[in-house]
């Protein structure tokens, strides 16, 4: 593997993974400093799922700049996240696959589990050649987060229920 991000660049969060995929001025907004998620109803239910669910886990695991939701180690380490929903699936999976890009570069190998309790339902995911694939996402992060200002919101459905929404849209 190439040496393009050795561990001490890879100072990104999975959460700015994740918000890249969601919107990339929500993304600026939370790395400068406006975290707005704090007030979000959505956010209260999904922390109240992960400890009612996976009250027995050891849960939010910070290693570096990655914290995840929960671990289970076994014949292979895996890293758990937790979602509501599948409506932001691919940002649920650049997340995880940073977090195992990461891993790996501390000579860690792991495999990544999407958890969906409200669906009752998993999802597997390994970083089987798509390094290349989480170094790109870390480059746009880091370009978004170097911007002087936001970049211009995309107005979409899923905007009526971001915590951001006033910034962007009143």
């Amino acid at each position: 593997m190439p040496d393009e991000y050795p561990l001490t660049h890879l100072l990104i969060t999975g959460t700015e993974i994740n918000y890249l995929f969601i919107c990339p001025t929500k993304l600026w907004y939370s790395a400068h400093g406006v975290t707005m998620e704090q007030e979000s109803e959505w956010v209260d239910l999904g922390r109240f799922l992960h400890e009612r669910r996976y009250g027995n886990e050891e849960k939010e695991v910070q290693i570096g700049s990655i914290k995840i939701d929960f671990v289970r180690r076994g014949g292979i380490i895996e890293v758990h996240e937790v979602k509501l929903g599948r409506s932001m699936e691919r940002a649920h999976e650049m997340q995880a696959l940073y977090y195992l890009y990461y891993l790996k570069r501390l000579g860690i190998t792991a495999k990544a589990v999407l958890n969906y309790p409200k669906l009752r339902e998993t999802k597997e995911l390994t970083l089987d050649g798509r390094e290349r694939e989480v170094e790109d996402a870390i480059r746009e992060v880091e370009r978004i987060k170097s911007l002087p200002a936001p970049p211009e919101p995309v107005k979409a459905g899923k905007c009526r229920k971001c915590a951001y929404y006033e910034l962007c849209w009143v």
